[in-house]
């Protein structure tokens, strides 16, 4: 882990400019390969007698400066970059589990997370027993004899519920099974979740990373902290045969993970980030803890005025006073709490169409993290093919409204609001 704090490492960490013609900024290797020196060279690089390039699907030297910073900044000892969060998160897990395995989940999860645990993977044999997460002895209670992961959103989306990562970890190293936390909402310039416990780190580097709304990606962040020779996981402790009788654990130790993602994950199942899209993010890294303070701020003065306007029955966000979760806020994001605000309108679902129909300022799209702002109805779109139970589960009801509050003039987002409000039909105000 590096010893520079987080600004200068989102700036400088990974990138050495003598060894790229001493340019400033990170350079665009837009390439698909790369020329070995000759055959013994190549053959050293695919047995990892030596580490190289050898193909973009594995990795690039743009990709694995945003790797080095990305491991820089959450702690970790190496990171993987894919095509999208989602693409991480599947990846994540098909190189980590087999058909037959179970996945202990927080039930307050981005509905695509979801859809994917509950819906795609018990085709491939692998189940998962969704839990409230506000309670960690929950996880324990779930664990079966072929668990083999916990898996949580620090912050839900759209739930906002803040968990207490602590408590998880510590039933998650009982069930000797990897705790991996997606910390998109959250971020690594708030919040740290290998400090209190995780094991693996999951971003959608689309949303406050990259913070501009122009380029997918997500990341894997590998702690190097799990026993993966506990006898759970043979696949790191007997020959691969799927990469010529390689023994993950004797060979690569704390580093089998990262490793396996690339040579197993990025090789088989092709999620590879494009140079032009690291390229992109690295920008929005650079910058991340100045935007997400004002994130932050902007969205904690924005639902404390949503509090107080008659149209709106309820506001969850955090910060707030009244939230139930500011004490866990508190001791895990004392340094802000993002820029999501989720509310109700008293007018219900029809009001809150209306709403997020008529606002000028805040975007109408399935985005979050952008510096500008967005606005979603859920229960219509993002969360519209989960059950009524699942949602409920999730923190979606009829009547909510997420925000995505971006970096403009905190007075204009009010008026843009305010005059949204005013569209509501009468009839729905009641």
């Amino acid at each position: 882990m590096s010893t520079q704090k987080f600004a200068t490492n989102a700036l400088h960490a990974g990138h050495d400019v003598k060894q790229t013609g001493g340019t400033r900024a990170v350079p665009i290797y837009q390439t698909t390969s790369y020329v070995f020196n000759d055959s013994d060279h190549a053959a050293n690089l695919f047995s990892l007698k030596e580490l190289g390039f050898i193909y973009t699907r594995l990795n690039n030297p743009t990709n694995q400066i945003l790797q080095d910073r990305l491991a820089a900044i959450e702690g970790g000892t190496g990171a993987v970059v894919f095509a999208s969060g989602t693409a991480a998160i599947s990846t994540g897990l098909l190189t980590l589990l087999k058909a037959g395995d179970h996945i202990v989940a927080s039930s307050s999860l981005y509905g695509g997370t979801y859809n994917l645990l509950s819906v795609t993977l018990p085709r491939l044999g692998i189940t998962t027993t969704f839990v409230d997460a506000s309670n960690p002895e929950n996880f324990e209670k779930a664990v079966q004899e072929n668990t083999r992961a916990f898996f949580v959103e620090s912050l839900g989306n759209p739930k906002l519920d803040v968990l207490d990562l602590r408590g998880i970890s510590v039933y998650a190293k009982k069930a000797e099974v990897p705790f991996i936390v997606d910390n998109t909402v959250a971020t690594p310039a708030l919040l740290n979740p290998i400090e209190h416990g995780a094991n693996i780190v999951i971003h959608s580097l689309t949303k406050y990373i990259g913070g501009q709304g122009n380029s997918l990606g997500g990341a894997i962040i590998d702690a190097g902290t799990f026993n993966w020779a506990n006898g759970k996981f043979p696949e790191f402790t007997e020959p691969s045969a799927g990469y010529h009788g390689l023994v993950y654990h004797e060979a690569l130790g704390a580093a089998s993970y990262t490793f396996k993602l690339i040579l197993e994950g990025l090789r088989d199942f092709g999620g590879a980030l494009s140079p032009t899209n690291a390229f992109q993010i690295i920008q929005g890294l650079e910058t991340l803890e100045v935007r997400i303070q004002k994130h932050s701020e902007n969205a904690l003065e924005l639902a404390k005025w949503l509090e107080n306007q008659e149209e709106v029955s309820w506001v969850n966000y955090p910060g707030l006073a009244t939230s139930k979760y500011k004490s866990l806020s508190d001791l895990y994001l004392p340094k802000g709490q993002s820029g999501i605000v989720t509310f109700g309108l008293k007018g219900g679902y029809e009001a809150a169409k209306t709403v997020a129909n008529t606002t000028k300022l805040f975007s109408l799209l399935a985005n979050i993290g952008d510096t500008k702002s967005l606005i979603i109805h859920p229960a219509s779109t993002t969360h519209q093919q989960l059950s009524e139970e699942a949602q409920e589960n999730a923190g979606v009801t009829k009547d909510l409204i997420r925000l995505s509050v971006g970096i403009e003039n905190i007075d204009d987002l009010q008026t843009d609001l305010k005059e949204a409000f005013t569209k509501i039909p009468q009839q729905d105000l009641v």
